[in-house]
């Protein structure tokens, strides 16, 4: 360990103290004690051979020699020159073997020499000690400090844990209001759907009817009648079969068989004699001329149709009203055919008894109920697909009359089935007075709300529709007027009677119709002041009220 080694220039000996983890040798510089103090100059290279402004040529740092050899050596060329100003030797701060020159590696710069003490250090004393710079102050740590790393892991950590938190609350408050958005379209679309269908609450009036956003008058309507014949014991019924496509409701008007209509010649009968008289197309215009509706087709379905239409079906569930008794049976004891009660199941046969049956002592009426409640419990169980409704149609062989088809009869059947099925559809009786004629309820009730009676607009040859009520107290003055109001080439349609009043009125209540009002007035020999804006029936477009100052002579 005391070899030394001269780099040459006589008075800087180095001397070797040992060997790196490389396996490389190690040397330090021996200090001169004779020699005078050099002092630190930072603007020129003592030892390092570094001058980053290039003041001038410096001596060259001994070469590194890893064999030790002693003797002059020629100086190692420069390879870092920043400035471009001189040359340098080549400056190493690891201790490694440089690629383009040699220097000798000391002590100080933190080799690792095994069971070696490092140098001792030399007290500096005076302007030396304030400028000169030590060799290990330029040391390089290789390792990391540990704590140093363990805070910035843990801030590291902290950071990604809150990043993650956020990012968390971020996706739960998008989630929240992506639901509250969807809930609130849906809400939004149901309202709208039971806005549109006329079934939103609250929107009722006071009355228990529906208001829509579609005005009564306008809505679209299909309409067909049906007419019962019972084969077995004589006699119809009729009922009119109803689907607003704008409200999306069923409705089964039944039609007593006393409603005064219009015969082919212009007399006044009723429906059961204008359908035995003047036919199904006869007794169709008669209806709609009564009930201002405009009707598709009609429906001739006799009894042995609906027994076979029941049976095809799979029977039905009625809620009965009455017992039907056996018409078979011998004994006035017998069971009865029809038991009254909840949900009772008819057959075709038992379907057909209780659709006819009228009990001793009832009117027409309370048999027309049972009628509809037929209907309506064959349309909740017919099929709703039109394919399938069609092909029960045709399987009965009924006979269909123009302008329905087959076809158009099992479509329109599926519609109401499916109505049926969803709740949505009723059952109404049409009230008439007992002379036939429509009351002020039946106005209001069914033929203006359920038919849409005010909707129609008649041809523009058609006759004015003149409805007439005799409150002038003498029977026959309604009569008279209707004889001279047909000769007037009017529509009569009857009124029935009211309470006495002293003058007579012609009532009109769209102004395009005050010119056929005035014309009526005319044409009865009544006053042009008797003509007012006022009330109308609704199947009629001038109503007359016959007064006490009624003149049939004038």
């Amino acid at each position: 360990m005391n070899d030394r080694y001269d780099a040459g220039y006589g008075d800087v000996p180095y001397e070797l103290v040992g060997y790196d983890e490389y396996g490389q040798p190690v040397y330090r510089q021996i200090p001169a004690q004779q020699q005078p103090q050099q002092h630190y100059d930072p603007y020129a290279q003592q030892g390092y051979g570094y001058d980053p402004y290039a003041t001038g040529t410096q001596p060259q740092t001994p070469p590194y020699d890893p064999y030790g050899d002693t003797g002059p050596q020629e100086p190692a060329p420069a390879s870092y020159d920043p400035y471009g100003t001189g040359t340098h030797a080549q400056y190493d701060p690891y201790g490694q073997t440089a690629t383009s020159g040699r220097q000798p590696r000391v002590a100080e710069q933190t080799a690792y020499i095994p069971q070696q003490a490092g140098p001792a250090e030399e007290p500096q004393t005076g302007e030396r000690a304030d400028r000169d710079y030590r060799t290990e102050q330029f040391a390089f740590v290789e390792e990391p400090d540990q704590d140093s790393e363990d805070v910035i892991d843990w801030l590291k950590f902290t950071e990604n844990r809150t990043e993650r938190r956020e990012e968390a609350r971020r996706r739960a408050r998008a989630r929240v209001i992506a639901l509250v958005v969807v809930l609130a379209l849906v809400a939004a679309g149901g309202v709208g759907y039971l806005w549109y269908a006329g079934k939103l609450p609250g929107l009722g009036s006071s009355d228990g009817k529906t208001n829509t956003a579609t005005p009564v008058g306008a809505q679209k309507r299909d309409v067909i009648v049906v007419h019962l014949h019972n084969t077995a014991k004589g006699g119809t019924s009729t009922a009119l079969l109803v689907d607003n496509t704008t409200t999306q409701q069923g409705t089964t008007v039944l039609l007593p068989n006393s409603l005064a209509v219009a015969s082919d010649d212009g007399s006044t009968t009723t429906l059961a004699k204008s359908v035995d008289d003047d036919g199904s197309a006869g007794t169709r215009d008669a209806i709609d001329t009564v009930l201002g509706t405009e009707i598709q087709g009609t429906w001739r379905l006799d009894t042995p149709y609906l027994q076979n239409l029941v049976d095809l079906i799979g029977n039905i569930e009625v809620d009965t009203d009455a017992d039907v008794p056996d018409p078979s049976a011998k004994s006035k004891g017998a069971a009865p055919l029809v038991r009254k009660g909840k949900d009772r199941t008819l057959s075709g046969k038992t379907a057909v008894a209780y659709a006819t049956y009228q009990g001793s002592g009832e009117a027409q009426n309370a048999q027309l109920q049972r009628f509809g409640q037929v209907m309506q419990a064959v349309l909740r169980k017919l099929t709703s697909d039109s394919g399938g409704a069609t092909t029960t149609v045709q399987t009965l062989g009924m006979i269909i009359e123009p302008p329905l088809t087959e076809k158009d009869l099992g479509a329109f059947l599926a519609r109401l089935a499916d109505l049926a099925k969803g709740g949505d559809y009723k059952t109404a009786l049409l009230p008439v007075q007992d002379d036939g004629t429509l009351s002020e309820q039946a106005s209001a009730s069914v033929v203006k709300d359920v038919l849409g009676g005010t909707a129609k607009s008649p041809d523009k040859d058609a006759a004015v529709r003149v409805s007439v009520r005799n409150a002038s107290g003498v029977k026959d003055n309604s009569g008279k007027a209707r004889v001279v109001l047909l000769n007037g080439g009017f529509t009569f349609l009857e009124g029935g009677t009211a309470s006495a009043a002293a003058t007579s009125q012609v009532r009109y209540s769209d102004a395009a119709d005050k010119a056929d009002a005035t014309e009526v007035a005319k044409t009865l020999g009544l006053p042009a002041g008797a003509v007012v804006k006022g009330e109308v029936s609704a199947n009629a477009d001038v109503t007359v009220v016959l007064g006490q100052d009624y003149d049939p002579k004038s």
